[in-house]
């Protein structure tokens, strides 16, 4: 979310009647790569890019295509296939042995549809899952759609753009699927006509929302290291010891007693640090009482231990499922010493949580770094 934010940021900035841009996006990876799909760069046609679609190896040549898409005034669709041992093929030094598509998309300005006015639209509604339905390819008389075209589904019908009953029931079963699973993919479908198209269906999630509950100096470095990873962050706290410098920082500063004022869903997590263990028994309940993913306590074991007896003795007993989602002591096992440590140490386990992964050496990960379709 924190690219496409940057390249919505750099288009409300381009002077439109001087300047064209295009858009690349990667639709399909097989095998492996160093960006994955969705992956965005924006590049305009003196040059200048923002986001990216590699590590760096596609980026030069994206460059050119982007241009060429500008001048002809077309979408294409250019394969990079860094599997083959050619010294010649883009690509190929950054030896990731994957095949990557990247649409390249003209952008029309004065098109209130177009693939960045899009993004700008689901960024601005509150925290909402949305579907969007690139074309890629098509072959055959389609007289409705076109490739680069982006459809934001929201229901079946959403997909009457196509003009094709038998299709559009295809593509609502798989984005059924897909959205129940939050994974994007590409999908190409033949019909009985002879015609095909291919379209990249991507499930755009909200950003991980980090609520902080506390007022400490530890807060300030996991506020940042959140920011910087493109997270939200909202800090809960006494706003008579809230430190002026938060306010740069945090999107959002509540009082304590605010906490259901606070959007707070299943892709939030929370960390209750107010290094006073009091506050943090008060909190505990009513962080479980919402639908944060994830629930942080600082420090030992035998804090957290004593926490839940109290709390079962005064019949608050933490039932199994949102034991579950209590991790205490917070953060990864990576021998954090600092705050800043710490704060790094705990960012890693709410991402490790959320993607459900567990956290350990890739180089003992027997299985592809990245789910492959």
């Amino acid at each position: 979310m924190k690219e496409i934010k940057a390249i919505i940021s750099a288009y409300d900035k381009i002077g439109k009647t001087a300047t064209q841009a295009a858009l690349a996006t990667v639709v399909r990876v097989e095998g492996s790569s160093y960006r994955r799909m969705g992956a965005r760069m924006l590049v305009l046609d003196n040059g200048v890019w923002v986001g990216g679609i590699s590590g760096g190896c596609l980026e030069g040549d994206a460059l050119k295509r982007a241009r060429l898409a500008i001048a002809k005034s077309e979408p294409s669709l250019i394969t990079y296939d860094t599997t083959q041992d050619d010294s010649y093929q883009i690509g190929v030094g950054l030896g990731c042995n994957g095949i990557i598509d990247v649409l390249f998309t003209p952008l029309n300005f004065t098109d209130k549809n177009n693939p960045v006015e899009i993004l700008k639209r689901c960024v601005a509604a509150n925290r909402q899952t949305h579907t969007l339905i690139t074309v890629t390819g098509l072959e055959g008389k389609w007289h409705n759609i076109k490739p680069g075209e982006v459809i934001q589904y929201d229901g079946r019908g959403s997909l009457r753009a196509f003009k094709d009953e038998a299709l559009e029931t295809k593509l609502h079963e798989v984005i059924t699927g897909q959205i129940e699973n939050s994974k994007s993919a590409p999908l190409q479908i033949d019909l009985h006509d002879g015609r095909k198209v291919s379209v990249f269906i991507e499930i755009l999630l909200p950003e991980i929302h980090l609520v902080l509950m506390g007022h400490q100096y530890d807060i300030y470095p996991l506020a940042r290291l959140t920011k910087e990873i493109g997270w939200q962050v909202t800090m809960v706290s006494n706003p008579l010891k809230v430190n002026a410098a938060f306010f740069d920082i945090v999107d959002a500063i509540f009082g304590y007693g605010q906490l259901n004022e606070i959007k707070i869903d299943q892709y939030t997590a929370i960390v209750l640090m107010a290094h006073d263990y009091k506050t943090d028994k008060i909190n505990l309940p009513k962080a479980l009482s919402t639908d944060a993913f994830y629930v942080g306590l600082l420090g030992p074991r035998v804090r957290s231990e004593k926490m839940f007896s109290e709390l079962a003795a005064e019949r608050k007993s933490i039932s199994v499922q949102n034991m579950a989602r209590i991790y205490a002591p917070a953060g990864l096992d990576i021998g954090a010493i600092s705050p800043e440590e710490i704060a790094l140490s705990i960012i890693a386990e709410i991402k490790t949580v959320f993607a459900k992964r567990k956290g350990g050496f890739l180089k003992l990960r027997h299985a592809p770094i990245h789910e492959r379709g």
